[in-house]
């Protein structure tokens, strides 16, 4: 009885073919009982699966890709017109790090490859994504943050970069605002700013969403914010920002991460690392903020070749004063550094492999 409900629970795929003169179709169901049905040379011009990984099905006329992890389904594929055999799902070991159904209740997109593991432990957390309706792409995700309550501090946020994000139809407003969907006393405010001496740094940048101004208006949401003195800011994380970009416009899909440190003491600001900031800052810098100050900012990023059928990952560290050195480190040293689980969606097998290496010819840092 508990095996048919976890079966139900997760998605389902099944790859109908049809006999010689009938088109190929491909059916999705997912965990929640929708139906979609793909008919190949119709509405989509092809599917690829990956081995490991999960199946990406390409709509017809679309550059941008619909994903179904093996974590999260059950599948059959089938060459004939008999009927399919009862779907199994991918064995729990494939991926035995991935967000949990429990953690996919707090965001039902949690299972998608930019998401790294959600918080378990006893702070109260919002797992928030952001959607904007497009007229011809329809709804799409933005981006997606994980705030936690206790610390009033955003632990990181998280997106995808592909083809339509490369489009500029919006400009910059700077209309700095509460998140709406987290409470005004659960977040930072523009007051905690006033006067600090600290910039609002965005994490998912006002650049990287300029398709419409929808997109651009949501980064300017105060969660996506940390305390960033201006010499970093305008200095080193914005030419690692323009990098970012640059890297995404030579992949299918680059899965970004971007954050700053909130978990461990070391690696947060006390008032003689304000101090000499300050210094570094010049101008006679005062510094104070009313919440966690990062001694560190970072980003973690997975690369998808489609032509390859290939991934590649990248870690950079940051130091959080004017004139630092950024640092080009593996997945595996950026997680044990923060104690955050990145890309933990993907299967084990090229989770660890793409964590543990770095192509630097590809990355070209």
């Amino acid at each position: 009885m508990k095996k048919n409900i976890l079966t139900s629970l997760l998605l389902l795929i099944s790859l109908v073919v049809s006999a010689q003169n009938k088109k190929q179709t491909i059916t999705v169901i997912t965990k929640l009982g929708d139906v979609h049905t793909y008919v190949i040379g119709e509405s989509i011009d092809r599917f690829t699966i990956i081995e490991g990984v999960g199946i990406k099905i390409y709509p017809k006329g679309e550059t941008v890709s619909k994903d179904f992890l093996f974590s999260q389904i059950a599948y059959t594929i089938t060459e004939g017109v008999t009927p399919p055999p009862t779907p199994t799902p991918d064995p729990i070991n494939n991926n035995a790090n991935r967000n949990t159904e429990n953690d996919l209740k707090k965001n039902s997109e949690g299972w998608r490859l930019e998401f790294p593991r959600f918080y378990q432990g006893t702070n109260k957390t919002y797992e928030i994504t952001h959607y904007t309706t497009e007229n011809k792409l329809g709804r799409l995700i933005n981006y997606s943050l994980e705030w936690d309550v206790e610390l009033k501090a955003n632990r990181w946020t998280c997106y995808q970069m592909y083809d339509i994000h490369q489009e500029k139809n919006a400009e910059r407003k700077n209309k700095f605002q509460p998140d709406p969907n987290i409470p005004k006393n659960e977040q930072t405010s523009l007051e905690d700013y006033k006067g600090s001496g600290f910039s609002k740094g965005h994490l998912c940048p006002s650049g990287d969403r300029v398709y419409s101004a929808t997109q651009n208006e949501q980064t300017f949401y105060l969660t996506n914010m940390q305390p960033q003195i201006q010499g970093h800011n305008a200095g080193i994380w914005s030419k690692l920002e323009e990098r970012v970009r640059n890297w995404a416009g030579q992949c299918d899909t680059l899965y970004v991460v971007k954050a700053a440190t909130i978990n461990k003491k070391e690696y947060i600001c006390n008032q003689a690392d304000l101090e000499e900031m300050a210094q570094k800052e010049g101008q006679g810098k005062s510094l104070h903020f009313s919440g966690i100050v990062p001694k560190f900012f970072y980003i973690a990023l997975l690369a998808y070749d489609k032509n390859t059928s290939t991934y590649r990952a990248l870690g950079i560290w940051s130091p959080h004063y004017k004139g630092s050195k950024p640092e080009y480190i593996t997945i595996k040293e950026l997680q044990e550094r923060t104690g955050i689980d990145f890309f933990c969606n993907l299967g084990d097998d090229i989770e660890q492999a793409v964590e543990t290496t770095i192509d630097q010819a590809y990355w070209g840092y």
